[in-house]
């Protein structure tokens, strides 16, 4: 007669193949969003005592976002910008109401995901906060134009490029499979000729770009949103 596998054996591989199946599927806990309380009540503080333009471009997201000067950077375009440094992409969908679902843009810019990777976010976590994020949005503004920058290379975060690199290129698939979500490579202008990022791009930190850099984003997005928000 043939060899069976006795019914522990057979167990064993059960319980092998349930671990490994669990593991693929591991996420880490989301950060408390109320760390960012004080800076939103800015934000609502702000809008209270001044008007924001309709049709605008809508600039979301963390750092990146914030330290951009998108209003000198492009004076001739109606922007907001709402930016929060240190943000994940789940607080973005936390504090949704106050820093986009208020607004009535033309056209969202979003940079999200180098702070999740950086928080051991595995990319496939990552990428479904992102789609659940999209999905309200176009559920929400069904007229809207959406534009991801992807997440940047810095030497500070070098070594979590693959994931960042690979999160960027399931991000740009999914894109191109909506008419109204775009995505603009800004990882390549601040690339040197070997492939690891200028550090003289960046601030002391060498995460974080200086006037330098955002102007090679600047360079490279301008034709962008001149053609997406006439």
């Amino acid at each position: 007669m043939p060899h069976r596998p006795s019914l522990l054996v057979l167990l064993l591989i059960l319980c092998v193949s349930c671990f490994t199946a669990s593991a693929q599927h591991d996420t880490v806990d989301d950060p408390d969003p109320l760390r960012f309380e004080e800076q939103i009540e800015q934000f609502e503080s702000w809008d209270k005592r001044n008007s924001f333009p309709s049709d605008a471009i809508l600039f979301v997201g963390s750092s990146s976002i914030r330290l951009w000067e998108t209003a000198a950077a492009f004076p001739d375009l109606p922007v907001i910008n709402r930016g929060f440094g240190g943000s994940q992409t789940s607080d973005v969908q936390h504090y949704y109401e106050a820093v986009i679902g208020k607004y009535d843009p033309a056209l969202i810019v979003f940079y999200e995901g180098d702070n999740d990777i950086a928080a051991d976010k595995p990319v496939e976590q990552v990428f479904h906060d992102y789609r659940q994020l999209v999905e309200r949005i176009l559920n929400d503004q069904p007229g809207v134009d959406f534009l991801y920058i992807p997440v940047k290379p810095s030497s500070s975060r070098w070594d979590y490029w693959p994931e960042m690199s690979k999160l960027n290129q399931l991000v740009k698939d999914y894109n191109s499979s909506y008419e109204q979500l775009h995505y603009v490579d800004l990882a390549t202008p601040i690339l040197k000729a070997d492939g690891k990022p200028d550090d003289s791009l960046f601030l002391d930190d060498q995460l974080h770009l200086n006037k330098q850099g955002y102007e090679k984003w600047n360079e490279a997005i301008r034709p962008v949103l001149h053609k997406m928000v006439p």
